[in-house]
């Protein structure tokens, strides 16, 4: 008998128990994404897809999105790195910091963040100066999506950081390598895939943004907002057709994703 490509004749009654559960999980993950897609009507999405306003919201998506993920990088990387590579008093505190963006309610979040960069605040009154502002532009939706989805590259490069073998980051110490560059030249490559993952993580928790993004946000709409607007305004057959050119766009990406990260493994 074969599932997923596999013989299992061997396995227990026991063993089929987790293959069927399991099945059901996988299920209730693909059949609503199929059902969307195969419930959409082909001239509905074609007019979605060459409807200006998806496309620019498609695009502002992604690219403020990649821009947030790649700032917070700079940053996020190296907490990951100090984490992984130290036990301190409140190591566990910290994690616990880290994690809240993912436990609170994202509307939440949105709130805690407008509240921070308001015209009114130091934050949003350093900007105005400037002659930028947080609200209803570019910026307050990058720091929206960055928010939420900082934690996934921070725990996930930690678990990379983690794997690598102290005893290879020693005897480069020992050889006279600076800081800098073990963590370059040894740390920084032995953990690529794992940080390489977060970033495509922060990256794809940012494109799905909503809660906190229209707090800071309504326009300029980035897609999540504009499949809702188009509920609210339209109906379920408009706002359905918005969904599969946005996931269809998604999938394209990540497989993308995939294929680059696999022909690097390889």
């Amino acid at each position: 008998m074969l599932i997923f490509g596999r013989d299992l004749t061997h396995l227990t009654k026991k063993t089929y128990i987790f293959y069927f559960l399991g099945s059901l999980a996988l299920l209730f993950v693909i059949v609503p994404v199929i059902n969307m897609f195969f419930a959409s009507e082909l001239s509905v999405v074609f007019s979605a897809a060459q409807d200006l306003e998806v496309r620019k919201s498609v695009f502002l998506t992604l690219w403020v999105s990649l821009v947030a993920t790649l700032f917070c990088s700079v940053f996020a990387i190296p907490l990951a790195y100090i984490i992984a590579r130290n036990d301190f008093k409140l190591k566990n505190l910290v994690l616990g910091i880290i994690n809240i963006p993912i436990i609170i309610p994202h509307s939440a979040a949105g709130i805690a963040v407008l509240g921070m960069v308001s015209r009114d605040t130091v934050l949003g009154k350093a900007a105005s100066s400037l002659g930028l502002s947080f609200i209803d532009s570019p910026m307050g939706i990058g720091l929206a999506m960055a928010y939420v989805s900082i934690p996934f590259l921070i725990l996930t490069a930690i678990t990379g950081f983690s794997e690598v073998p102290k005893k290879i980051e020693q005897a480069a110490a020992n050889a006279g390598a600076s800081n800098l560059q073990i963590f370059f030249k040894i740390s920084l490559p032995l953990a690529k895939n794992s940080v390489l993952g977060g970033l495509i993580l922060m990256f794809s928790r940012g494109i799905s943004e909503f809660g906190a993004v229209i707090m800071l946000a309504y326009f300029p709409t980035i897609t999540p907002i504009l499949i809702y607007d188009r509920f609210v305004s339209f109906g379920l057959e408009n706002s359905r057709a918005v969904a599969v050119v946005f996931v269809s766009v998604c999938l394209l990406i990540f497989m993308v994703f995939y294929l680059l990260t696999n022909k690097r493994k390889k």
